[in-house]
């Protein structure tokens, strides 16, 4: 699969693909939540996390900020913020995909 970046992906990366670019686990790959967190930045994962955060974003920037603070007086504890797709996507402002079919 080539991504539209141009990156060539496998669906399917094996030991023999890590043998192949020199990957030591000792090395280069660290225990969850320790540097260089390539297993996440929790060191029990999701698991030691209670509940999800809410996606939520919309409309004016104050509309946004009314929204979060609904979410939060309900018991929200934590949010991830909702930019427009093309943002998400890693589109620049003036590309032309960003304006869509």
């Amino acid at each position: 699969m080539i991504l539209q970046s141009g990156i060539h992906i496998k669906p399917l990366y094996t030991k023999k693909d890590l043998e192949a670019i020199g990957f030591d686990p000792d090395r280069d790959l660290a225990p969850p939540g320790e540097y260089p967190y390539t297993r996440g930045i929790h060191p029990l994962g999701y698991r030691s996390r209670s509940g999800h955060r809410q996606y939520t974003g919309f409309g004016t920037p104050k509309e946004t900020n009314e929204r979060f603070k609904l979410m939060i007086s309900h018991g929200q504890t934590g949010l991830n913020v909702a930019f427009d797709l093309p943002t998400q996507m890693g589109l620049d402002s003036d590309d032309p995909l960003r304006k869509g079919r």
